[in-house]
């Protein structure tokens, strides 16, 4: 997703610079150029002093500069912080006895670790994310518990049972993990 999102903005970033510069550019170097375009001139400037004071006097002009603005800020701050988190684990290293060592696929560790949280009694769904260092990896876990179950039972045998497999079948001394239960959405119970 990330990714995505990524060459999205550098490719509109990149389209909007090719044809401002592109505009830029044929203007200046004299081409004949359409008669609604901006600039008709090398001479010409890219906002007139007409066009930088025919907004001021408007009530409206500021505040939508402003938002417009802080959007912008709000965006990119956002995309910043997006490129800082830490991406899911892609291989767990695993201590093969033999000195050498193996790797395991990350999505194989959670999809099993997944698997076996989702069949606990009271859990609807389970998702697992590793992140962390191939060396120490930390599992974030997300339980959908049914409208019946004890959360703290489910817990319990989560950390028993689901993440002592997983570190054991992956040889690891530890598996941190942060679990967040939710409930399950359902309809209220008539009471007679």
């Amino acid at each position: 997703m990330l990714r995505t999102v990524n060459r999205v903005l550098l490719g509109l970033a990149g389209l909007v610079m090719v044809c401002g510069g592109g505009a830029v550019l044929a203007a200046g170097a004299g081409l004949a150029v359409p008669s609604w375009w901006p600039w008709h001139g090398g001479d010409d400037v890219l906002l007139s002093a007409a066009d930088r004071d025919r907004w001021r006097g408007e009530d409206w002009w500021w505040p939508v500069v402003i938002a417009v603005l802080a959007a912008v800020v709000v965006l990119a701050l956002w995309w910043l912080l997006a490129q800082l988190r830490r991406a899911r684990l892609a291989e767990v290293l695993v201590d093969s006895g033999d000195g050498e060592g193996a790797r395991l696929r990350g999505r194989a560790l959670e999809a099993a670790l997944a698997a076996e949280a989702g069949t606990l009694d009271g859990v609807a769904r389970a998702r697992v994310a590793l992140t962390g260092r191939r060396g120490a990896p930390r599992a974030r876990i997300g339980l959908l518990m049914e409208p019946h179950a004890a959360p703290d039972e489910a817990l319990g045998r989560l950390t028993d049972e689901a993440l002592a497999h997983a570190r054991d079948a992956a040889g690891l001394a530890e598996l941190p993990a942060e679990v967040r239960l939710r409930a399950v959405g359902h309809r209220a119970e008539r009471v007679s």
